[in-house]
């Protein structure tokens, strides 16, 4: 006889548990963000916020973990659904967690490949002594290329992938823990070419910038769970390319670079 579940928890309460314990990784992110002090060299380094290489990685890989988990929450649940059916059958039953695993491992590289450009700017602009108008205008080509980046078709690629998680499992599923693993990697890219800029303009922004922080999550969330997902892009893409050149004109609308 096929087995119906773990025992003592029937398919429902168990996806509710599996979702709970993804929000619960995620609040637990956003709790250590908010109460840990971060040591910062004295150095004049805005956009890495004088956090060296490990710090800084570390420090990333704790905000992309509570700004994405909430939304990554209508895929995990897929997942779940796929894997319920799995154990009805009687077949090997993998736990989601690994396949969250593949996400955040994806998102927390991205922190490697975020640190070397901003740290490079930094040093450069600091050999050849840039007022911090000069920086703060480079954050602003980078808001203005975030705004133009929502309209682009690759964004609208990925963010349609993201938002049909039946179709990604149906068409991306690996058997084993190495391929919940290689799913979770493949639906990290997606949702890395989705937001990469989003979560780029957090350096420009304040790394530490809990109200950055916040509207970049509650951006993605809307953009992937809401119905109403091409109007959020559209007018986030408005707003970020009016600041963005609001920035370029007035560089001190871009508060932490100035």
């Amino acid at each position: 006889m096929a087995r119906s579940g773990t025992v003592g928890f029937p398919a429902d309460r168990r996806r509710s548990i599996v979702l709970a314990l993804l929000l619960l990784l995620a609040g637990v992110a956003w709790a250590v963000m908010l109460a840990r002090e971060m040591p910062m060299e004295d150095d004049g380094r805005m956009l890495t916020m004088g956090f060296g290489f490990p710090l800084f990685v570390v420090t990333w890989a704790l905000m992309m973990a509570a700004m994405m988990l909430p939304s990554m929450s209508p895929m995990l649940d897929a997942f779940v659904r796929i894997q319920q059916r799995h154990r009805e059958l009687g077949n090997r039953v993998i736990p989601p967690m690994a396949f969250t695993a593949g996400y955040l491992v994806l998102w927390g590289l991205s922190g490697v490949v975020a640190f070397f450009p901003a740290r490079w700017l930094e040093d450069y602009a600091m050999e050849r002594d840039w007022p911090a108008s000069h920086l703060a205008r480079a954050g602003g080509g980078l808001i203005l290329a975030a705004g133009v980046y929502q309209l682009s078709p690759a964004k609208r690629f990925c963010l349609s992938r993201c938002r049909t998680p039946m179709s990604f499992i149906a068409t991306s599923w690996r058997d084993g823990a190495g391929g919940a693993l290689r799913m979770g990697l493949v639906h990290g890219g997606l949702c890395l070419g989705c937001c990469w800029l989003l979560a780029a303009i957090l350096i420009p922004l304040g790394i530490m910038s809990v109200a950055a922080m916040v509207a970049v999550t509650a951006l993605v969330f809307a953009e992937k769970v809401l119905p109403a997902s091409l109007r959020v892009t559209e007018v986030s893409a408005a707003a970020l390319i009016a600041y963005g050149l609001l920035v370029l004109a007035v560089p001190g609308a871009l508060p932490n670079l100035t």
